[in-house]
């Protein structure tokens, strides 16, 4: 295991667990991060939150499938908790600290100080987050055969294809190639306010060691917005080419999306790369014709970050296509937040501990938050790929109620489906590790969920 932060530590502990002996490479504190103040593993530089609770949260779900598996993060996240209301947030220091005995006073698990310049010979868990060494990163890029692995992250905002208003927004190529967006038409009265908002909204401020260096092709749309009020629409909101049917003329100006994940339940924003605070972000977007009601499933976001293009490289076991041998996990498989680096770590571990011991790699099922996520980095459009977090979109949906009498079916809010999901979910992945993976599991599956159908 190369990388002892939320995912590595986790895969360590995974792979322990099922018996396989560990080596666990670390370099700090020999080497430090520009990020990192100390020594410890798991160490969070950000938020101290791993994610909203119960079964009408995503990260929820995800918290529920790593605890049946006695996973080691959210056991020591439960365990250092603070009060944060619907949210598992935990004390930082007693976390990190709590996480570092428990790998370090593994009798299966030693624990190697110092900096790892190439992927080593033979099974291995690569964790080496956001951060990833310069001659590391680069031995990565020759084995994957990447053109580029480390850069400056610009990912624009992912919206739910259920809350855009296609009654507003229409699917269209331009000049009548084949519809493969959804675009959303401005008025010029239109166009003007979202453009006031956007200039009016408050930017991330980086830490020193992210300082902004933008390239063009990686312009976030509020630092094109500094160029002129007609800039975007001569850009990444230029109409040309795209007759909106309510007019039949181009529209003063058009926001694009592009179909996200292979399912089309994510679009994501084309050429809105951004980094403005997720408050004043949501509120730009909803200015957007069609988007009044937008869900948005993945904030953009802009910082340095080493990741690989998950869907040219991995597959949903987490093995790179290159050499199965080698497992990837965390930020540096395309992963987005604690609680998902945690999870693609226990899985990475168990899946690299299950080929030491002679068995097949696994994928846990779609319907669990888990398996919904490593199938999207396995899967998703790999042009302009982004990394992700857990969302209700990477789930299959629920079908659709059967009719009422009156042969009416009411769509159901999310108050009512995502108990169902969550559920649903649980189940799932509980079965799943305890027949398929053969763990033994913390949880018994809940009972399903029903939903009731009326015709109101």
């Amino acid at each position: 295991m190369i990388g002892a932060g939320l995912a590595g530590s986790e895969a360590a502990l995974a792979a322990a667990r099922l018996g396989v002996r560990v080596r666990l490479h670390e370099m700090r504190p020999v080497k430090m991060t520009p990020a990192h103040r100390t020594g410890n593993f798991a160490e969070l530089v950000c938020s101290t939150s791993l994610g909203g609770e119960g079964e009408l949260q995503a990260k929820g779900l995800l918290q529920a499938e790593l605890r049946s598996v006695g996973g080691a993060i959210v056991s020591a996240a439960d365990e250092s908790r603070v009060p944060a209301g619907n949210a598992l947030a935990v004390d930082r220091d007693e976390f990190s600290a709590r996480v570092t005995r428990l790998v370090r006073e593994h009798p299966l698990i030693e624990v190697v100080p110092g900096e790892v310049g190439a992927v080593p010979e033979g099974i291995a868990v690569i964790a080496t987050g956001p951060l990833t060494t310069g001659a590391l990163a680069a031995d990565l890029m020759r084995l994957t055969g990447s053109e580029r692995l480390s850069f400056y992250d610009a990912a624009a905002p992912v919206i739910a294809f259920e809350s855009i208003n296609l009654e507003v927004a229409w699917r269209a190529g331009r000049y009548d190639q084949s519809a493969d967006y959804i675009n959303c038409p401005f008025t010029k009265e239109e166009y003007l306010r979202f453009f006031e908002a956007l200039e009016q909204a408050r930017s991330h401020t980086p830490h020193d060691w992210e300082k902004l260096d933008f390239f063009e092709g990686c312009m976030p749309i509020e630092e094109i917005a500094r160029r002129g009020v007609d800039t975007p629409r001569f850009g990444p909101m230029s109409p040309k080419g795209l007759d909106d049917p309510r007019t039949g003329r181009w529209p003063y100006a058009v926001a694009q999306l592009r179909q996200e994940d292979k399912e089309g339940r994510m679009w994501s924003l084309v050429g809105f790369q951004t980094g403005l605070k997720w408050g004043d972000q949501k509120a730009v977007v909803q200015l957007i014709p069609g988007l009044e009601n937008a869900e948005i499933v993945r904030y953009g976001v802009m910082h340095r970050n080493t990741y690989l293009n998950a869907p040219e490289v991995l597959d949903s076991t987490l093995q790179l296509r290159a050499d199965p041998t080698k497992f990837v996990a965390g930020v540096l498989a395309g992963t987005e937040g604690y609680l998902e680096s945690a999870a693609t770590g226990w899985l990475a571990g168990t899946n690299a501990a299950r080929l030491a011991l002679g068995l097949p790699p696994l994928t846990p099922p779609a319907e669990s938050m888990l398996g919904g996520l490593v199938r999207y980095l396995a899967s998703a459009n790999p042009k302009g790929f982004q990394p992700m977090n857990v969302n209700w979109a990477l789930v299959p949906e629920l079908p659709a109620p059967e009719p009422g009498p009156n042969g009416k079916v009411r769509k159901l809010g999310k108050r009512e489906k995502r108990p169902v999901m969550f559920r649903r979910g649980l189940n799932a992945f509980v079965d799943w590790a305890r027949e398929e993976a053969g763990l033994r599991v913390a949880a018994l599956p809940v009972p399903p969920a029903e939903v009731a159908v009326s015709t109101d």
